[in-house]
């Protein structure tokens, strides 16, 4: 039985997952700052330290489909209103193996920590590295229960010439330990959705984040 959210991910990584049931997971925060929701197929993940039976009780008051509950309106603004936190957006959650070998791309590791972007990605992850290419950024972090994230930027300018792709993949080259690589995008930024997929990262659930407030 899966104790923690790290061990969740992991098995999630390897395409292991709980079953299909219409059940939820109450685990514990894997840190102070992580907490939040992870909806699978047909099964709910809430990482919180708030009592597992306040959290069922919530679940099953809420309108509309079950399986849909966990990242329902309803839901979200109980869990926020009684943590105190502030939800972040609903994205989809993909995650892809490492690869060995150089990036198809050149990049320049940006080694100012004073960056502007490096001083976002701190707000959200440890061990931040952002590397820059020709009309777009790279970023890499430890993010969720330790998990190595991975975010792109892509300057207008540059937009549909495959350097979101040639990113998404450079990142699986890049990131340290053998990965695996973690990444999250808006289901309605479908240019993001298809660069990543086509980086070879798949589909794992949808997750909302609670950020401290």
């Amino acid at each position: 039985m899966t104790e923690t959210f790290g061990e969740l991910l992991a098995a999630a990584a390897r395409g292991e997952f709980p079953p299909s049931d219409g059940s939820a997971t109450v685990l514990p925060q894997p840190n102070e700052r992580d907490a939040g929701v992870l909806s699978l197929s047909a099964h709910a993940v809430i990482f919180t330290d708030e009592e597992p039976e306040w959290i069922r009780e919530t679940l099953a008051a809420a309108p509309g489909d079950p399986l849909a509950a966990a990242l329902s309106p309803f839901f979200l603004t109980a869990l926020t209103t009684r943590t105190g936190r502030l939800a972040g957006n609903t994205d989809l959650l993909t995650v892809a193996g490492p690869l060995s070998g150089e990036p198809p791309l050149p990049l320049t590791r940006i080694e100012d920590r004073e960056h502007p972007r490096v001083v976002r990605a701190l707000a959200f992850r440890d061990d931040v590295r952002v590397w820059s290419a020709e009309g777009g950024m790279l970023v890499l972090g430890r993010g969720v229960a330790g998990r190595w994230e991975a975010a792109i930027e892509v300057d207008p300018a540059a937009r549909g010439r495959g350097l979101g792709r040639a990113l998404a993949l450079a990142a699986r080259h890049l990131v340290p330990e053998g990965g695996p690589l973690w990444a999250q995008q808006a289901p309605g930024n479908a240019t993001s959705v298809r660069a990543f997929q086509a980086a070879g990262y798949r589909p794992v659930g949808a997750e909302a984040l609670l950020a401290p407030a």
